[in-house]
């Protein structure tokens, strides 16, 4: 990561890490982020005192549902007969540290009877304060699904703010001090936070910009330049000021309820949800996203990169490499939610322009292959782009169409557009962080406590937030299913159930109440409630740590999610007691082959969950530990700071690519792009005076024009026309030199047939896959595989796939090789608007995509893009690694043209050194001419690098090659060479 340390990295997330309160507020605890000299709380500010008092009205906050659903608080006969009870009751004293005990309202069956004992619902009759005080150390992604605008944040006392209001006093000169503090912002993306708090030592240099989760719009503009002044100096965090009834319609309607139930496949009812299909919101989500692009372009800096995250900000890359002032940086985005199926995708209405919006990025990153492949194929369908494995390849006229600001060319790019890639990135926790935090003395308090009043029961943990998507209904479902089938575990175990802050009508849509209240009334007695409710402001982190220790099993039954981060959480509080973990098969985590060892279940399968969660309970010690080690092992690898770091240098070395590609094809009058025509008569001197000569041509496309209609492959091979087998003769009987033939034909039928043609002549079959030596006097020549011990099962699942295609697909063939497969999916005229032939190359590109996602991981295959055909082959093989073998004098070619001290390719890449890359290799004095006429631009570009070498392209387009050369003319200019050597 030390290259990351020449660039800041810009962090756009909807919320900052820290906001702006209006009041006094106590000393809060250190913040590790915080970076300024100054106090927390700041000076007051002074503002023009208006004219007259303005009329007083509620500060705004969102309700926290505390009786699930708008029902009267659930109360239990234990607390019933407690409200009656005249003694008083002594609490268990808690830590100085800490706030009120949440686990004070209820008791084990096992507490001592001198003791108040009650029950815990997490349904306090007297409403908390919905923002508790700022924590050391943010827990995974918090809840953001509101009905209405984020609440403002008030101070811990409750009344210093309207104090701080009311008793400020103008001053002479008619201005007001307003009084305000700095707080940890519980809105924003904790998952995110703790990220990069964990590499802040690497990445000293970053920006945030994002919203401070606050009303904003009395703000005056006094205010906010202090904000923003104490914000960029104390925090490196720059505000975005957006009205606050715009905000409220992106934030709370189009985020919340249009894209996020399609992103997690909770596509409404259209008769019931017209708002869903027809929202009107929109403009305020382009609005607050254009916000967002303007202040990082006000605040940008060369070499900057910028790092757009979730789904709040979809439209941004776009709008950030439309302007001339960020068009060439390093842009990445990373969605933290689940991405759907195309089918799910398509219904919104807006669909075009989101994808539009994320395709401006150099790097789109996805927690799992399947969210990255329900991307890709999205925007294949919808778009009708060509859609690779490895990412998108976006044309320069799509681009100008996804533009918002009318310029003609998003990116500058030129007429070749931009490859957008699409990478997996799962999300970590900071292990070393929870650990530290693990061991300070109150969790063990907390630990301690609950275990005494715990004695003898068996405790269900879950977490999550009570909409619909996170399925708490279905598991309460499951856990009365449990109760009910087990009988002996009535009494015994409790599900405790934290929830995420919510608003009462998500509550209600997630239908939570009704199943809380059924099963507390069947199963409760006097002693005994079975599922007890918490709310995030009920806890610290200190208590929730604690709960997650003494847990017996964690739940977690999301119908869609992205990465089940308090589930890594879990996994470390259970090291000294190990056990497991019960996981929604439809979470991200899942996808991950480190956490299959927990118990997978299906949310919707009542039952089925039911049993999950007596099988966890009833586990031995030695299979719980067991399954415990596996989860743990993945914990610690998907780490916080691999994924900064990963996504971050993928990024960077991903803008430096498409830099690099796009600059040959922009600087049009370029000399490396458009070399010199082939002047034979400049290179015949050298030629002439050469002992040694390596000469390397490719057979289709430069010495052999191949037919490409489909009658003309499906044939059998004849044999190459008298021209350049005649010219190839001729070379070849020139002792000195030593001339191969490049091809990606097959060996047996095709190029064993070449071979005979012309003896003496080396020939490398199936772009690498295979070489054959050109034989002494003393060696006969034979094949070489350089496939090594490579599995080649792959090839029958392969050819069924493209079977499938190729049956829905007008005039496509498969070609099997021995150790490549081809796709041809188009042999007729090469019109653009041919509606068959863009048909042809979208299911080519839905082919790549179903063979990569199915076997190339699995096996280690590479895709080879063409303009009618892809070729499907072993990873590692090509033209330059057979190429390299040639070179090395112990290679398999064993070619005497090369010295002695001449490198072999590092065996690090392959059995024999192979990669795509030629290695260190070096000509000796003897071989002192090597020409290669080739339209192979990566093996040009590499033997550029060979000293005496003479690299000639016959591709047609932009190239780093010394010459270039029109195919037609090949043989011609050949046959100069060959009359040198008579």
């Amino acid at each position: 990561m030390s290259h990351l340390r020449n660039h800041r990295v810009v962090i756009a997330s909807l919320f900052l890490p820290t906001t702006a309160v209006i009041g006094e507020s106590n000393p809060p605890s250190p913040d590790p982020g915080f970076t300024g000299a100054g106090p927390l709380s700041p000076a007051p500010v002074a503002v023009p005192a208006p004219a007259s008092p303005p009329p007083e009205r509620p500060p705004f906050q969102h309700k926290h549902s505390r009786s699930l659903g708008g029902n009267p608080p659930l109360k239990s006969i234990v607390e019933d007969l407690k409200s009656r009870q005249s003694r008083a009751i002594t609490p268990i004293s808690t830590p100085g540290s800490e706030g009120s005990n949440p686990f004070s309202k209820f008791a084990s069956l096992t507490a001592q009877t001198d003791e108040a004992v009650t029950l815990a619902t997490g349904l306090s009759e007297t409403p908390m304060n919905p923002i508790g005080p700022p924590r050391k150390f943010q827990t995974t992604h918090p809840d953001t699904s509101h009905v209405s605008r984020l609440q403002r944040k008030h101070p811990r006392a409750p009344s210093a703010m309207a104090t701080a209001a009311r008793n400020s006093s103008a001053s002479d000169d008619g201005m007001v001090e307003v009084p305000w503090h700095t707080e940890s912002n519980s809105h924003c993306n904790g998952g995110l936070k703790n990220a990069i708090d964990a590499v802040r030592d690497r990445l000293s240099d970053k920006m945030w910009v994002g919203t401070l989760g606050t009303k904003t719009d009395d703000f005056s503009d006094v205010l906010r330049k202090d904000v923003d002044m104490r914000m960029s100096e104390g925090w490196k965090s720059v505000p975005v000021w957006i009205p606050d009834n715009e905000f409220e319609s992106c934030y709370d309607e189009f985020c919340h309820q249009v894209l996020w139930p399609a992103l997690h496949y909770a596509v409404p009812d259209a008769p019931k949800t017209k708002l869903f299909y027809e929202s009107g919101s929109f403009k305020q989500y382009q609005a607050v996203n254009q916000r967002f692009a303007d202040v990082i372009i006000a605040n940008y800096k060369e070499g900057d990169i910028i790092w757009v995250n979730d789904y709040h900000l979809m439209l941004l890359p776009a709008l950030l490499r439309a302007s001339p002032v960020t068009r060439d940086a390093p842009i990445g985005f990373f969605m933290h939610v689940a991405f759907p199926s195309s089918e799910i995708f398509r219904c919104l209405a807006v669909r075009e322009p989101l994808l539009r919006g994320l395709l401006g990025a150099d790097l789109v990153g996805f927690q799992t292959a399947n969210f990255a492949r329900h991307f890709r194929q999205t925007v294949s369908r919808i778009l009708a782009l060509e859609s690779l494995p490895k990412g998108v390849q976006v044309e320069a006229q799509s681009e100008a169409e996804g533009a918002t600001s009318g310029s003609e060319a998003v990116n500058g790019h030129g007429e070749r557009g931009r490859f957008v890639e699409v990478g997996v990135f799962p999300m970590g926790i900071d292990v070393g962080a929870l650990r530290e935090k693990k061991r300070q003395p109150d969790v063990e308090y907390w630990v301690q406590l609950l275990k005494q009043r715990y004695a003898g029961m068996k405790l269900v943990v879950g977490r999550d937030k009570l909409d619909e998507i996170q399925g708490v209904r279905h598991k309460l479902e499951a856990f009365a299913h449990f109760l009910k089938k087990h009988p002996e575990s009535q009494g015994k175990v409790v599900l405790i159930q934290v929830a995420l802050q919510t608003t009462e009508s998500n509550e209600l849509a997630g239908g939570v109440s009704d199943v809380v209240a059924r099963v507390n009334s069947q199963f409760s007695t006097l002693t005994y409630q079975p599922i007890v409710f918490l709310h995030t402001q009920d806890l610290t982190f200190s208590q929730y740590l604690a709960l997650l220790t003494v847990a017996d099993a964690f739940l977690v039954t999301s119908l869609r999610e992205g990465m089940a981060l308090r589930t890594h959480e879990f996994v470390e509080c259970q090291e000294g007691r190990h056990r497991p973990l019960i996981l929604s098969e439809f979470t991200g985590s899942y996808s991950y082959s480190g956490f299959r060892s927990c118990i997978a279940v299906n949310p919707w399968d009542t039952r089925g969950t039911g049993d999950a969660i007596n099988r966890a309970l009833s586990m031995g010690d030695e299979e719980a530990r067991e399954r415990w080690v596996d989860l743990h092992n993945h914990v610690v690898t998907q780490t916080a700071q691999a994924f900064v770091t990963s996504f971050l240098a993928r990024c960077l070395r991903a803008h430096t690519e498409h830099l690099a590609s796009q600059h040959s094809s922009s600087t049009s009058s370029s000399t490396v792009q458009h070399p010199s025509p082939l002047d034979v008569s400049r290179l015949l001197p050298r030629y002439k005076y050469s002992s040694r000569r390596l000469l390397l041509f490719d057979l289709e496309g430069t010495l052999w024009l191949r037919d490409m209609s489909r009658a003309a492959l499906q044939a059998p091979f004849t044999g190459l026309p008298e021209g350049p087998v005649n010219v190839l003769r001729r070379l070849v009987k020139d002792a000195r030199n030593e001339v191969w033939v490049l091809s990606g034909l097959q060996a047996k039928g095709v190029l064993d047939k070449v071979a005979e043609a012309v003896p003496g002549v080396g020939v490398v079959a199936e772009n690498g896959c295979f070489i054959r030596t050109r034989g002494t006097r003393r060696e006969p020549a034979e094949w070489v595989s350089m496939l090594g011990s490579f599995n080649m099962t792959w090839k029958g699942p392969c050819v069924e796939i493209l079977n499938y295609f190729t049956e829905r697909t007008p005039g496509a063939f498969v070609e099997e090789r021995e150790a490549s497969v081809v796709w041809r999916f188009w042999s007729g005229a090469k019109d653009e608007n041919c509606p068959d032939r863009q048909w042809a190359r979208r299911q080519a590109a839905e082919a790549q995509n179903h063979i990569f996602d199915s076997l190339g991981e699995r096996y280690g295959l590479r895709i080879i893009p063409g303009a009618n055909s892809f070729l499907v082959l072993p990873n590692n093989i090509s033209r330059s690694t057979a190429v390299g073998a040639i070179l090395h004098p112990g290679g398999p070619a064993r070619s005497p043209a090369v010295a002695p001290r001449s490198a072999w390719l590092s065996p690090a890449t392959n059995a024999f050194g192979g990669g795509d890359d030629l290695g260190e290799v070096g000509m000796g004095d003897e071989a002192s001419f090597v020409l290669a006429v080739s339209s192979d631009e990566k093996l040009l570009r590499r033997l550029n690098d060979l000293e005496g070498a003479e690299t000639c392209s016959t591709s047609g387009k932009g190239t780093d090659a010394k010459w270039r050369l029109d195919a037609r003319e090949s043989v011609v200019a050949l046959e100069q060479f060959a009359n040198a050597s008579a």
